[in-house]
């Protein structure tokens, strides 16, 4: 039904393939002796970068390209259709939103997923991002700047805190990757994605050539 295609070395091959468009690369990492904790890196000045703190180290991410954030606006556009159509009631209900953000899943962390479908426990919407607790959806646009991060320690951590799905969208690739909890490898997703949140009776289906023609400017 997904038009899926497993993890194999032809595939392998396919995702570690990048542009040689440059961008600026990851900085800030934290020196051996520092401790970064999540009031010390909310404390960091408002200078266009994005900073999380992820198992401990501190990751900041330059300002991101415009195909980046054309993704992240398409995706929030076909995510918020379907979830209009269908939000649930009560703790099921869905509630769809991108970074700046400040979540963090029961340790000493702040995480800036560039999307995430969460729910709360009351059904109504969040006050405070500490509501946040329950996220059902995030969603990452790699970036030869932030691929390290988004594939290892960002997926790591959300495999550990259960997050039922976490999808890595791959631009230069014009794929993403779907990763669960406990997966050891993506799926690997060219042709078509679908999503519906536990509990939820509708969800959506999303065409990739279509997607990425979209964002990119360029026929499907």
């Amino acid at each position: 039904m997904h038009g899926t295609a497993r993890f194999g070395d032809s595939v392998r091959d396919a995702v570690g393939l990048r542009t040689s468009r440059a961008e600026p690369s990851l900085m800030g990492m934290p020196h051996a002796a520092e401790r970064w904790t999540a009031e010390r890196v909310r404390a960091l000045p408002d200078d266009g970068k994005r900073y999380e703190l992820v198992s401990g180290q501190l990751v900041v991410t330059p300002s991101p390209r415009y195909a980046h954030q054309a993704a992240i606006g398409e995706l929030a556009a076909i995510l918020r259709s379907a979830i209009m159509s269908d939000p649930g009631e009560g703790p099921a209900r869905l509630f769809l939103l991108h970074s700046p953000a400040d979540i963090s899943l029961g340790e000493d962390e702040l995480l800036q997923p560039d999307l995430f479908v969460h729910r709360t426990a009351t059904g109504r919407r969040a006050e405070r991002w500490s509501d946040i607790t329950d996220l059902v959806l995030v969603i990452e646009v790699v970036s030869p700047a932030t691929a390290r991060y988004d594939r290892h320690l960002k997926r790591l951590r959300y495999q550990r805190a259960g997050i039922p799905e976490y999808w890595i969208v791959d631009l230069d690739a014009r794929l993403i990757e779907r990763w669960r909890p406990g997966d050891e490898r993506p799926e690997i997703l060219a042709e078509r994605i679908a999503w519906r949140a536990e509990g939820s009776a509708g969800g959506v289906e999303i065409d990739l050539p279509g997607f990425f023609g979209e964002v990119l400017g360029v026929d499907g």
